[in-house]
């Protein structure tokens, strides 16, 4: 009985200090219904939590209070206390919302639906649609440039990335990038927006400016078949002096200099690599691996995965707050 106290009070010792002040890992399990919360200090696993059906994005509130879950097959963004790990309230997404991104300012909510092809844009505070935004088939990607004004969406099955205004909500500019566009990404200055393409196996490097695409960078992998690389998520360092970029089946992230656009290395992860998050300190970089159930660290200036953490069934999304 003795014993079973002390557990339960180390239990209860160590999801208080998760909550209240270390690095919290945020995974949400497409196929278990559930967030998996990682500490990201002792990189272990601590908590399971069931959340709405089928979640995949998932984004933090600017002051980390909140994390915003993508409940693709519920049709709704729940929203989760990042202290109490409870469900509070819920936005209204519209049908499969699949990535999501919050404003700067954290005002609006910009998500990508992909079974009616539209943007859907969400005044937070009220919990309200303000906007919806046709775009091409199968929105998947969405970004925001970090000044607020541009909103970035990719179709998947249109090929494209759409870019759009930040405040009249127009649709002002799509390049067409190549096959199965997945994710979008800003890089700090707003210079550039790095889009993925999973089939065509490229990402496109796409000046903001012109909106026109400025290099392309592709991967070759010895003993691994072309077809099997499949670009997926992409995180840039602030600096631009590194960019990651997840493979899907080929079971590698891709080091690559954000200057140059070289392929540096390749970095053997868990199987089918989703999604990437870097750490706010931005010295590791985490990999959902949808196949094998874990996460994989990786330290950013060794370049190497320095330790994996199973998680829950099918991980996809990842966030990560200190």
């Amino acid at each position: 009985m003795r014993g079973s106290a002390i557990l339960l009070a180390t239990t209860a010792l160590t999801l208080f200090a998760i909550g209240a002040e270390a690095r919290t890992i945020f995974v949400s399990n497409e196929k278990g219904n559930s967030i998996s919360v990682v500490d990201g200090d002792a990189l272990e696993l601590v908590r399971e939590i069931p959340v709405g059906e089928r979640p995949r994005g998932l984004a933090l509130s600017p002051d980390g209070k909140h994390l915003y879950i993508a409940a693709s097959e519920d049709d709704t963004i729940q929203i989760m206390d990042t202290e109490s790990f409870e469900i509070i309230g819920e936005l209204p997404s519209g049908p499969d919302p699949e990535l999501m991104v919050v404003s700067p300012d954290g005002a609006k909510m910009f998500v990508a639906n992909e079974d009616d092809n539209m943007v859907t844009i969400i005044d937070i505070a009220s919990r309200s649609v303000d906007a919806e935004v046709p775009v091409g088939v199968e929105p998947e990607g969405i970004e925001v440039s970090p000044d607020g004004s541009t909103i970035v969406n990719t179709s998947e099955t249109t090929n494209m990335a759409h870019f759009i205004d930040g405040k009249t909500y127009e649709n002002t500019h799509n390049v067409l990038v190549d096959q199965r566009p997945r994710f979008a990404d800003y890089t700090a200055d707003g210079a550039e927006v790095w889009v993925s393409s999973e089939i065509g196996g490229t990402v496109a490097v796409i000046d903001d400016a012109s909106r026109e695409i400025k290099h392309k960078i592709t991967f070759e992998i010895p003993g691994v078949p072309t077809e099997a690389i499949q670009p997926v998520g992409i995180a840039i360092k602030q600096d631009r002096s590194k960019a990651f970029v997840a493979l899907g089946p080929a079971n590698r992230v891709a080091v690559i200099d954000a200057q140059t656009y070289e392929v540096k290395d390749y970095l053997l992860v868990g199987q089918r690599v989703w999604q990437l998050a870097f750490s706010p300190d931005e010295k590791f970089v985490y990999s959902t691996n949808g196949v094998s159930n874990d996460i994989s660290v990786i330290d950013v200036d060794a370049e190497e995965v320095i330790k994996s953490v199973a998680v829950g069934s099918f991980p996809w999304g990842v966030a990560v707050k200190d």
